[in-house]
This record gives structure tokens, C-alpha cells and sequence, in this order.
């Protein structure tokens, strides 16, 4: 198995993390998911496995929004070669929409990107 495997998901988020990072399971990647997995540091936890393909550094991010603390396991032939603690960045950029609909950046015409500057990563406050 060559792959992603997305560990230490809080419980009942997995789907949510496959929203955010857009896979619907129409790529042709097999997908598994296990929801609900006794955890002895979490309790319960969700699990992500994709095959045949790695995460961008950009889906980290939007990943740690979602699960903070996951663990990214790369996979190749089996074995797990590399493990990545998502970390949340300094800012978000083009990826979050500004809910306040006066924003520039809401408008079509404008081609401005949204920016949002990470105050604090415990309580995740942007």
C-alpha cells in the first residue's frame, strides 16, 4: 500500500475532513474510514486512510482546522516512512471565506483573496 493515513481524528470528524480536503471518493483513490476507533490517548478517534495519494501542504492545513492534533502517516510499500504532525500556520490565505458580506473580498469583480491571521492556535481564534 502506497498512501495517507490521517490518525488521531477527534471522533465523528473524519467526513468533515474529507470535505475540507475535497475527497468525495469520485478520484478512483480507495478510501477508508474508520469512525468511532477506541483510543487510549483520545478515547475515541476517527481514522483516514487514502490510497495512492499524499497530502499537499495546504490540505495539512485545512486539516489542522478540523483536527489539530492528527498525524499524517505516509505510506509506501507498506511501510510508514514518514510521520507529519499538522501544525496550524501563521495565516490562511485564499482558503477560509470571510462571512462578513460587506467584505471586499466577496465580491466577483474584485479578485482579491481573503486573509486570515491566526491568533491563537489553542483556542484557535483567527
Amino acid at each position: 500500500m502506497n498512501g495517507t493515513v490521517i490518525d488521531h481524528i477527534p471522533s465523528g470528524r473524519a467526513l468533515d475532513i474529507l470535505k475540507i480536503i475535497r475527497i468525495t471518493g469520485k478520484e478512483g483513490n480507495v478510501v477508508l474510514i474508520a469512525m468511532n476507533v477506541e483510543s487510549r490517548k483520545l478515547g475515541k478517534k476517527d481514522i483516514i486512510k487514502i490510497e495512492n495519494r499524499y497530502l499537499l501542504k495546504d490540505e495539512l492545513n485545512l486539516i489542522a482546522l478540523v483536527a489539530p492534533n492528527a498525524t499524517i502517516n505516509i505510506v509506501k510499500n507498506y511501510d510508514v516512512i514518514e510521520k507529519i504532525k499538522v501544525e496550524l500556520p501563521e495565516k490562511f490565505e485564499g482558503i477560509l471565506k470571510c462571512h462578513n458580506p460587506s467584505c471586499i473580498t466577496n465580491y466577483e469583480r474584485e479578485s482579491l483573496s481573503p486573509k486570515f491571521l491566526v491568533e491563537d492556535k489553542v483556542k484557535l481564534t483567527l
